[in-house]
């Protein structure tokens, strides 16, 4: 093969005919490969100039040899991702354009070439050529090993090196012989000439970087081919007269105008000291301050972790210290991970809020992303997009390689869908399927970032669209132990790439808190495993975590504070019901559900004869739907509201802004037409992010860390006046038998509290023992005092109850330790269970997270199966997920079908333009379990079957009265409860 020095005169004829998109994909007429080439470096310089974080490209620099050097670099690498289109493998496959390559003297044996089983992909055939020239030219090993997976992977998987090795059965067809290693040469040769250097050697890199940066890398050069694939910006060019760099560059000007592309702040001041008043009107808290003066003192980009109480202010602390970091470690953009949909909504609001009191004049707070399946019930956002589909080749730009990437059509599966951006929202681009992450300033649910740390397709894009920003993780403690392992291996790889990261959580586990940290600080430091002996406990709450590495390791530094209000003495009471046993009938189980509602409903009524506004938690949604019944019949539907899981999509996001408009607090600090009297029953939804204030909670027991969440709710705004008689906060405890504090102070083993199954079922039996019996102690009568205080002091209390049900220490009283024990057993195996099945998934395996490059990431690739977006949800949230069903209705067979809200479609389903949205706001979800495998087997209306947005949804379709059929099953939809579903016979009530 000819070294760097070969003649340029020599290949002049085979790079005019080496063709890299066919004329049907590039505009009416071929594309060369060497225009495909250099289309690419120069969209990689435009990305360096206007994307790339200042961190990135110093981080570049460095791997290139010193300022300046690293522009150069990322353009070759992005430019050299399609060099194995260059080969007979994939130049066979059009044949106008083969006719074309074998005229000019480059031949194969056809019969071989096109019968092979195993198909030589030409993103394999990249990194073989590259491996074979750069080690003739005399690169190192150790530069040869990372910059081959770059070009193997940018289809979306790496693969080990052995894979990427022509088939045998080719007989060294597939690559070429000699003719062809000296076009191949020739055309990396002109590559690299164009783009300044004077020959391959003088590419070579003085660095490794670590793997992270490899990774983040990667995700650009795909982010650099799909722009330079579009055949609108980028049209084919047969001619090779015509092409060159310059030319390319004017090319891929006009593309990124037109796109509207950019990044974010770019280089960012420092804020300073009256930044936190101008940016939310308000003086910052002490815990405020400790955060802000905890990023200034990092020595470089780490972790913080700040825990402090609920309605404490963490969101906007944490926003300042993004600004502080983002300054200081050259981050251009943020994201925000919030723990669900329904808490990413308001958000989004806070976070263009705060973008905008920046003041900058290039009005950052339109180049927002919000990230969730649900966002266009969100208005702010249906605010800055029109709703508009944009399907196949036009959004997705479908044909980035129409030979050998079946299935991988510009990483769209050929089931993205993009929406059209309005005027001032973020670039058109960024809104299609696996791009989200990757504009400038993001809002999403944290499984943005957990699906960052799974072995699934185009994973670099979303380390790409995490790496140069600073990520901000809110309500931390809500992560299970399954998503956890997710979490943890996400903060390993961007401690690795050197991003900031502020974790947020008012109830985190001491345990918990240790686990995180150790990650991000192995990360960081490319080990495997990480043990911090000396990590310090917190003195006090509020508190700051901070973590970072230097060249002599690992550096920790606690601190804390007070709190900007002082503690609440929150009075507990029980209010124990009948706990039907495993056995009960059906009819016995509805009996003591009956016992429970009236139970509550005689409570709030001498509670709230005055008046007043409470909140009613549910563990399931049936002990939900079932007291909000009860409840309506005795105060009246317009004093009561149903919010839960099972409400459908539309409905639920109305209800909830309304429950926020109603109890939250405006702009002004008050609320607006706060109600003389309501009750709100929900579920889990209340306790992450719900910004509402109520006189009065009742709550299912739970255990103590998510308790406290909703206790968070609890007087949260501490200068409202309140009715007489609920002054003082109260909280009273449902959902377990009678019998709590005398049970603790028997001497036998009489066994723990009942609870009730649901809360079995979701919590588990250890955890719900120990927060009874922190519950006990509280009520438990003290020696001389005759009854206990039965008092939490909140927020002041919160870090010892949290880390006494968590900790190992005997807690619980003698009588139930029996009892305790066989739970804790239990819920350990299933705790370890849990952890092992998130293995599979996790992006590195043990023994590997000390890996030095790409090479064999994905030897087991995790395949996504539903939308482009949509189908990994299930891998990172563990449970039975159910299934997402589209509810519609159609009174009697022959007639139109409608939306839920009564909308006609057509007999088929048909929808118009101005009805999508109503067709999606009837989404729901099912509750996992038999009724959600019976609607496995929906699929969509006849009229939805070619539409980009409904082609793929379960339509489950009811009658006028609201039911429906699943298999043998039966479902009904009511407006004010929302989904219930009758399992048949044979399946136990859930």
């Amino acid at each position: 093969m000819p070294d760097a020095g070969v003649p340029l005169e020599s290949v002049e004829g085979p790079l005019g005919v080496l063709w890299g998109k066919s004329a049907e994909r590039a505009g009416g007429q071929t594309n060369l490969l060497l225009s495909h080439l250099l289309d690419t470096a120069a969209v990689a310089e435009r990305l360096w100039d206007s994307f790339l974080a200042p961190s990135t490209r110093g981080l570049l620099d460095e791997v290139s040899g010193g300022p300046g050097r690293g522009r150069r670099l990322f353009a070759w690498l992005c430019a050299v991702h399609d060099l194995g289109k260059a080969t007979p493998a994939f130049q066979y496959q059009w044949e106008p354009g083969a006719r074309a390559v074998r005229a000019a003297g480059l031949r194969w044996h056809g019969p071989t070439v096109a019968n092979q089983k195993r198909r030589w992909r030409h993103e394999h055939a990249s990194a073989y050529l590259l491996m074979r020239v750069l080690r003739r030219v005399g690169w190192a090993e150790r530069h040869v090993a990372w910059v081959w997976p770059l070009a193997a992977g940018h289809h979306g998987v790496f693969p080990e090196e052995d894979a990427v090795q022509p088939p045998r059965q080719g007989k060294g067809q597939l690559q070429g012989g000699a003719d062809w290693e000296v076009a191949q040469a020739g055309l990396l040769e002109r590559v690299t000439v164009e783009l300044g250097f004077g020959g391959l050697a003088e590419v070579q890199p003085v660095a490794v970087p670590a793997r992270a940066v490899q990774l983040h890398v990667s995700g650009l050069i795909v982010m650099a081919d799909w722009i330079a694939s579009d055949e609108k910006h980028f049209p084919g060019l047969p001619d090779v007269s015509q092409v060159s760099m310059k030319g390319a560059r004017e090319r891929a000007g006009l593309a990124w105008t037109e796109l509207q592309l950019r990044g974010g702040w770019g280089s960012l001041a420092g804020p300073g000291p009256k930044a936190f008043r101008e940016r939310f009107g308000v003086e910052a808290r002490p815990s405020q301050r400790l955060v802000m003066q905890a990023a200034r003192d990092m020595e470089g980009p780490g972790l913080l972790v700040v825990e402090a109480p609920m309605g404490e202010g963490k969101t906007k602390a944490a926003l300042m210290a993004a600004e502080i970091l983002a300054a200081r470690f050259g981050a251009d953009g943020v994201f925000v991970g919030m723990p669900t949909q329904a808490t990413s909504d308001p958000m989004f609001g806070q976070v263009r809020a705060w973008l905008q009191a920046l003041g900058r004049g290039d009005d950052l707070a339109s180049q927002v992303a919000l990230l969730h399946g649900k966002r266009m019930f969100n208005k702010e956002w249906r605010g800055l997009v029109e709703g508009r589909e944009r399907v196949g080749g036009e959004f997705g730009f479908a044909g980035v390689d129409e030979f050998g990437c079946e299935g991988d059509v510009y990483g769209m599966d050929g089931r993205g869908v993009g929406e059209r951006s309005g005027a001032g929202g973020p670039a058109e681009w960024f809104l299609g399927a696996k791009r989200g992450l990757l504009c400038p300033f993001v809002v999403g649910t944290v499984d943005q970032l957990l699906l960052a740390a799974t072995r699934s397709r185009h994973v670099m894009l979303r380390m790409a669209g995490l790496a140069g920003k600073v990520v901000v993780l809110d309500e931390v403690h809500a992560a299970d132990v399954y998503m956890s392992q997710f979490l943890v291996e996400g903060l390993r790889w961007l401690g690795q790439a050197g991003v900031p990261v502020v974790l947020l959580s008012a109830t985190l586990p001491p345990g918990q808190r240790r686990e995180l940290v150790e990650a991000y600080v192995a990360g960081a430091g490319s080990r495997e495993e990480l043990r911090l002996e000396a990590l310090p406990e917190p003195g006090g709450y509020p508190s700051v975590t901070s973590a970072w590495s230097a060249v002599e390791g690992p550096c920790v530094r606690v601190d804390s504070c007070e709190g900007w209000r002082p503690d609440l003495s929150v009075a507990l009471a029980v209010c124990s019901e009948p706990v039907p046993g495993p056995r009960a009938s059906r009819a016995q189980e509805r009996q003591a559900q009956q016992e429970a509602d009236v139970a509550v409903v005689d409570l709030l009524r001498a509670q709230l004869e005055g008046g007043g506004c409470a909140l009613v938690v549910r563990n399931t949604v049936a002990r939900a739907q079932s007291l909000y019944s009860a409840l309506a019949g005795v105060f009246g539907a317009g004093e009561v509201m149903l919010l839960h899981g099972r409400l459908a999509a539309g409905a639920r996001a109305e209800r909830t802004e309304r429950c926020l408009g109603l109890l939250g607090v405006s702009e002004s600090g008050v609320g607006e037409g706060r109600p003389h009297r309501l009750v709100v029953v929900a579920t889990q939804l209340a306790e992450q992010s719900f910004d509402v204030d109520v006189d009065l909670l009742v709550s299912d027991v739970a255990p103590v860390d998510l308790l406290l969440q909703r206790i968070g709710r609890l007087h949260r705004h501490g200068d409202r006046e309140r009715p007489p008689g609920l002054v003082v906060p109260q909280v009273f405890l449902t959902g377990l038998g009678g019998g709590l504090v005398e049970g603790a102070d028997a001497g036998s083993a009489c066994g723990g509290p009942a609870f009730i199954r649901g809360s079995e079922v979701i919590y588990g039996r250890h955890l719900l023992l120990r927060t009874a019996a922190v519950v006990a102690d509280a009520l438990r009568p003290r020696p001389g005092c005759g009854s206990g205080s039965g008092v939490w002091q909140v927020p002041g209390g919160v870090p010892g109850l949290v880390a006494a049900v968590y900790g190992d220490e005997e807690l619980v009283p003698a009588g139930w330790r029996d009892d305790a024990g066989a739970a804790r057993v239990e819920w350990e195996e299933r705790q370890r269970e849990r952890a092992q099945s998130a293995v599979p998934f996790l992006l590195t395996r043990r023994g590997d997270k000390e890996g030095v490059t790409l090479a064999g990431l994905h030897r087991v690739a995790v395949a996504a199966s539903g939308g482009a977006e949509g189908g990994l949800d299930g891998v990172v949230r563990d449970g039975e997920m159910g299934e997402e069903v589209v509810l519609v209705v159609r009174e009697r067979v022959g007639e139109v079908v409608r939306t839920l809200s009564g909308r006609a479609l057509s007999v088929n389903g048909d929808v118009a333009d101005e009805l999508i949205d109503d067709v999606l706001a009837g989404t729901v979800r099912l509750p996992g379990g038999p009724a959600s495998s019976a609607a496995a087997a929906l699929g969509p209306l006849p009229g939805w079957v070619g539409h980009p947005r409904l082609r793929y949804a379960r339509a489950l379709v009811l009658d006028g009265s609201g039911w429906g059929e699943l298999g043998e099953h039966r479902v009904h939809y009511d407006d004010v409860l929302g989904l219930t579903v009758e399992l048949a016979p044979r399946w136990p009530v859930r």
